[in-house]
């Protein structure tokens, strides 16, 4: 009888997907090592050795259908990786697949069916096939009403994608409100949005600004308010400046257009995580050897 803790173990091992460790521990009669061997002889279990290194390359797409809409992040571990078809082709598959799907985590999305397996078998093959690490980092499935638009914007081939949702407005100004968000990588949507302790840690931090320079109190919670005002302008969607047109703001120029800014997801590849540090020659030597 094979355990859910041995199929556990040797999925943290390989990085093989679950049914594959399993009928591995089936055909060795549980035994771990053997099993490892034994994804490693079908080619399933090569991805294994890549597990520690740095996937934080990639692209990020989106993919809609009428009312649903999928943004999606696909690491590499190198730019150069990005460009192959083989690559592309993945990210299609998965973000059609999600498209079509309820899925709500990763591990959803990996068990989900795609021609020749899961989601997480694709993965494993590519990594195999193309010879570096490769993941699914983050997705959003996205619905809207019928009064609601898309607007979505990719910018440098994919590094980028912003994905919005606008209600009483039309295409047009919701990926104008898109590009906006690729520009100007506003950290909110609006104000509201911002947790009450990062507001308190900028306003003291404003305020003890203000106090250093020999500003009386009262003035100094003047000065609070104006920067707090200034800070909510450089994080927030909606309190931008429009791009293109300065004298508004983005709610402002959604108003006018007879919109209202619902939502607004924006991934860029590879922020937040470690990036490789290693140089062209560097990676040939390493291959090499």
């Amino acid at each position: 009888m094979i355990s859910a803790k041995q199929v556990s173990e040797l999925r943290t091992l390989t990085g093989a997907g679950m049914m594959d460790c399993k009928k591995a521990l089936s055909e060795t009669n549980g035994d771990i090592d053997k099993a490892v061997d034994w994804l490693r002889e079908k080619g399933i279990a090569k991805s294994a050795k890549k597990a520690s290194r740095i996937a934080a390359e990639g692209l990020a797409n989106i993919y809609i259908d009428g009312n649903k809409a999928v943004i999606l992040e696909v690491n590499s571990e190198t730019d150069f990786v990005s460009k192959n078809e083989e690559f592309t082709g993945m990210i299609d598959t998965i973000g059609n697949t999600i498209l079509k799907s309820k899925a709500k985590s990763i591990d959803d999305v990996l068990t989900l069916e795609v021609e020749d397996g899961t989601i997480n078998d694709l993965i494993i093959a590519k990594t195999a096939k193309i010879g570096e690490k490769l993941s699914l980092r983050r997705f959003e499935l996205v619905e809207k009403n019928d009064n609601e638009v898309f607007g979505e914007y990719l910018h440098m081939g994919g590094k980028i994608a912003v994905l919005t949702v606008l209600e009483g407005a039309n295409e047009e100004v919701a990926r104008d409100v898109a590009m906006q968000a690729a520009a100007m990588k506003p950290q909110y949507l609006s104000s509201a949005d911002i947790p009450t302790e990062v507001v308190e840690r900028e306003s003291e931090v404003f305020k003890t600004q203000a106090m250093e320079e020999g500003k009386p109190a009262d003035i100094a919670e003047k000065m609070v308010a104006g920067r707090i005002k200034k800070f909510y302008k450089e994080v927030c969607l909606l309190n931008q400046a429009f791009i293109k047109d300065g004298d508004v703001d983005v709610q402002t120029y959604v108003k006018n257009n007879g919109g209202v800014v619902k939502s607004m997801i924006r991934f860029e590849v590879g922020e937040g995580m470690q990036k490789r540090e290693e140089n062209f020659a560097e990676e040939v030597m390493s291959q090499i050897k």
